[in-house]
């Protein structure tokens, strides 16, 4: 059947589609609003992408996206080396700074081990780790993957690979968000939050 748009506009409704978290609708709808656009913006647009696709990589050191070999975080001489808090995307990273909790720098695993998707250890930033981890004086990594399946069959893979490097292997606490009922709470996140208590200083 024969497409209802002009051509160009179904090849961007075709890439944007291909995007994560883009339906057909939301392609359209976003095809619809660069056509409405002045020229200028949407080439604007486009040599954003472009650069960003020419300039950005990933640090050589701990993956995080860097402009150079090396990310701000590495580069920082500030930031202790001794610490590495290991996470699933650099986006993690983003969260994780937010809370102003940590001094440490990081490493970018790009992903999580799952089977269903078909990622294993050996597609992951894993080896990388250990080679750091071996190397740089590390005496602490954090391992802060996402509270779910994927990231919690990561992190014991992790913590198994690093269990005789003399390091300590410590995981993120999770548990009830600021301002949540108990009653509402999952057996799975109640149950992490008492894992996770600290004491009280009365």
């Amino acid at each position: 059947m024969a497409s209802p748009y002009e051509g160009p506009v179904q090849r961007v409704i075709d890439e944007l589609g291909r995007l994560p978290g883009i339906g057909p609708k939301s392609a359209q709808r976003i095809a619809y609003y660069l056509l409405k656009i002045p020229a200028e913006d949407a080439r604007r647009l486009a040599a954003s992408i472009v650069e960003v696709k020419e300039r950005i990589s990933w640090c050589r050191r701990c993956f995080n996206i860097a402009e150079g070999e090396l990310c701000g975080f590495c580069r920082d001489e500030r930031r202790d080396p001794t610490v590495l808090c290991v996470v699933e995307e650099p986006r993690d990273i983003v969260a994780i700074e937010r809370t102003h909790e940590f001094s440490g720098r990081y490493h970018v695993l790009q992903g999580t081990i799952s089977p269903i998707e078909g990622i294993g250890p050996e597609q992951l930033r894993i080896r990388e780790l250990l080679t750091r981890v071996g190397g740089d004086g590390v005496v602490e990594v954090i391992l802060a993957t996402n509270p779910n399946t994927d990231g919690e069959v990561t992190a014991m893979y992790v913590a198994r690979a690093l269990k005789d490097s003399g390091v300590r292997v410590t995981r993120i606490a999770s548990g009830l968000p600021v301002g949540g009922d108990l009653e509402y709470a999952d057996e799975v996140t109640l149950g992490r939050a008492l894992e996770g208590r600290r004491v009280v200083d009365a």
